[in-house]
């Protein structure tokens, strides 16, 4: 897969196109990718193009931080996965947020040779998102383009979209985000030295990851996980949180304990799954009870991978190896 980080750019190959932030990539994110997939099998040498912006636009138009389900850097990685050969994100500049959507349309158009374009009912773009995809059929005979529109999926009557994830993950509800995402929600980053409690004095050892600031967490607690390493996936326990046990102000942490794991990943990349909420993050009144509720914890988490609970509404698990 080709990624592109600028907003002046040309495929010379004919492309199918979705645009969208695609924060999370979703269940119905997911179904755009199937009709992409579908056109590119019915057409030799049409290239898959999905268009985002190197930040969500609420951020750029209201001012607003916003914490995001997946960041730019797991974008590139779960678009990988998913067929696509090119992923562009556009800067999202105030040219790009003032542009009419007539000419978003022509510049888009043109620099990418679309042929389809694939979106949901609820796409807008153009300035004050004024375009939509009725926008978008009523200029398809004029530039030479198809359109796909794609009904949004729902559950339980409501649409699946990536405010819905993050209200299940807000609430603690894993089980539910996962199914909504299709996979388990994760968090990636790169294994770094602890306060080394965790084999020296608790003996129970722990990896520690920090994680990156706009990267949306579950609340602070403990979770059953599973993390993936060099291409293995280890199930344990990871607790999110601050570790107000240990003292001292310490940053918000992602550590997990790798049952029947003890290597040394100090420096490399892993992905931590959360596939199940154990209970909230608390204080002790010191390490021994600290301890002994880290062993009630891992019983747990051994528990749930031998027996298989944690479904989401009775549908299944989201397998997480």
């Amino acid at each position: 897969m080709e990624y592109i980080k600028q907003s002046i750019f040309t495929i010379k190959e004919p492309t199918v196109l979705s645009f969208g932030k695609f924060d999370g990539l979703h269940r119905g994110h997911e179904l755009l990718m199937g009709y992409m997939a579908e056109k590119k099998g019915e057409q030799d040498g049409l290239q898959a193009v999905v268009f985002t912006f190197d930040i969500p636009p609420k951020e750029q138009v209201a001012g607003a931080k916003a914490k995001v389900l997946t960041t730019n850097q797991e974008k590139v990685k779960l678009f990988e996965g998913a067929g696509i050969d090119y992923l562009i994100e556009c800067p999202f500049t105030k040219e790009i947020m003032c542009m009419e959507p007539e000419a978003f349309i022509a510049q888009t158009v043109t620099s990418l040779n679309v042929k389809y374009m694939v979106v949901g009912t609820d796409f807008r773009f153009g300035h004050n998102r004024r375009g939509d995809y009725r926008m978008l059929q009523a200029f398809a005979p004029q530039y030479g383009y198809e359109v796909k529109v794609v009904e949004k999926m729902q559950e339980e009557g409501r649409d699946i979209s990536s405010t819905f994830v993050r209200e299940e993950i807000a609430a603690g509800n894993m089980e539910k985000a996962n199914w909504l995402l299709g996979y388990a929600f994760f968090v990636e980053g790169r294994v770094l030295h602890g306060k080394k409690l965790g084999k020296p004095v608790l003996g129970i050892p722990t990896i520690n990851l920090l994680p990156p600031e706009d990267k949306l967490l579950p609340p602070y607690g403990v979770y059953v996980t599973a993390t993936e390493h060099q291409g293995k996936v280890y199930p344990g326990i990871t607790n999110v949180g601050c570790k107000p046990t240990v003292g001292g102000q310490n940053p918000v942490g992602v550590e997990t304990h790798l049952f029947g794991v003890s290597e040394d990943m100090y420096g490399e990349e892993v992905k931590v799954k959360f596939l199940s909420r154990v209970r909230e993050e608390r204080k002790f009144e010191g390490l021994a009870a600290l301890k002994a509720q880290m062993e009630q914890d891992i019983h747990y988490g051994r528990e749930y991978f031998k027996t298989g609970r944690g479904t989401a509404g009775g549908k299944g698990r989201i397998p997480w190896n």
